[in-house]
């Protein structure tokens, strides 16, 4: 699933750069978006942390990720190291997209930190 592959890396990129048209395009109006520590965030809620610079994404280097196509939906797991503000730390990650109007959104994520 090249495609999702492409768009993870796109979205990746637009949390670095702060680029919300992007991430507005990507991320599905119903998004579940949970974070390492728990929290929740929605679509405009995640969109808004980025934006003001609450969630100051610096970097996030994925491997082992694989994409599991089931239809309409895909479903992508792997590992990734993040650099969050003044925070580094590895978590495993679980996110999946749905395609919908013939475009692919990605409409739930779930992380679970590794410990250090």
């Amino acid at each position: 699933m090249d495609e999702i592959l492409a768009l993870e890396d796109r979205r990746i990129e637009a949390m670095v750069k702060g680029d919300v048209q992007a991430l507005g395009e990507i991320l599905a109006d119903d998004l579940i978006y949970t974070h390492t520590t728990a929290r929740l965030d929605t679509k405009a809620s995640f969109i808004d942390a980025v934006k003001t610079g609450k969630s100051n994404y610096k970097s996030v280097d994925r491997n082992d990720v694989e994409v599991r196509s089931l239809g309409d939906t895909a479903v992508v797991t792997g590992h990734a190291k993040f650099h969050v503000g003044d925070n580094k730390f590895e978590a495993r990650f679980i996110d999946v997209y749905a395609k919908r109007n013939g475009a692919w959104q990605m409409v739930a994520w779930q992380s679970t930190r590794v410990p250090d």
